[in-house]
């Protein structure tokens, strides 16, 4: 499957925030966008004027901040606006909620990774199932009800005791139920878009694909 394979560094730096795309790394001193939180690439000399950003430039930036926020590449983000579009309700929040459902990012929401990136490995290696079935599949659409869960294989690495001794300084969403000591997850609520706490607004994607 398509993905982002660059350094996802400077994609924080590119976008002027903390995206928190290497977990742990984000909050400590070794973070990239804490030592040059300048953008990358040939920096710009005094005397130089900067030239103003436009409007499409702004909607153009929060939609390559939930690209990446997310690990998804363009033709598949446009995928989940137009379904989006199709369902009822506020477009942007039912997009958030779309991208917020996919497998790889419950288990990251779950506390079973420390990033979306390291739960799309769990993912892809088959370390997680489904209601009880071993799913591959990272953009796997989950639903209420779903449970999640570490399979036979995944509960054999060492990395699960890792994730489970870290389990309790994880902050979990309200829409997750999580059992710390059968490692084990289930969505219990749809994904409330207030407690979210997206890098982006997604107001202005919709606005960026509706020209």
């Amino acid at each position: 499957m398509a993905r982002y394979t660059g350094p996802v560094c400077r994609l924080c730096r590119r976008y002027g925030d903390k995206l928190y795309l290497k977990g742990d790394r984000c909050m400590g001193p070794k973070c990239a966008f804490e030592r040059r939180p300048s953008p990358p690439g040939q920096q710009k000399r005094f005397g130089v004027r900067r030239r103003r950003v436009s409007d499409r430039a702004l909607q153009l930036q929060q939609k390559q901040r939930a690209r990446a926020t997310y690990g998804v590449l363009e033709k598949q983000f446009r995928r989940y606006y137009k379904e989006a579009m199709r369902l009822s309700g506020v477009t942007g929040d039912t997009l958030v909620r779309l991208l917020e459902q996919r497998l790889d990012n419950v288990v990251y929401r779950l506390g079973f990774a420390d990033s979306r990136t390291q739960a799309r490995q769990l993912v892809r290696h088959g370390h997680i199932s489904l209601n009880g079935r071993l799913t591959d599949i990272p953009s796997c659409a989950t639903k209420v009800g779903d449970e999640i869960v570490w399979s036979e294989k995944g509960r054999r690495s060492q990395l699960v005791k890792v994730m489970q001794d870290g389990l309790q300084s994880k902050e979990i969403p309200e829409w997750l139920g999580v059992d710390s000591a059968n490692m084990s997850g289930r969505i219990i609520a749809v994904p409330d878009v207030a407690q979210v706490g997206a890098k982006f607004d997604p107001a202005v994607i919709v606005e960026f694909y509706s020209r």
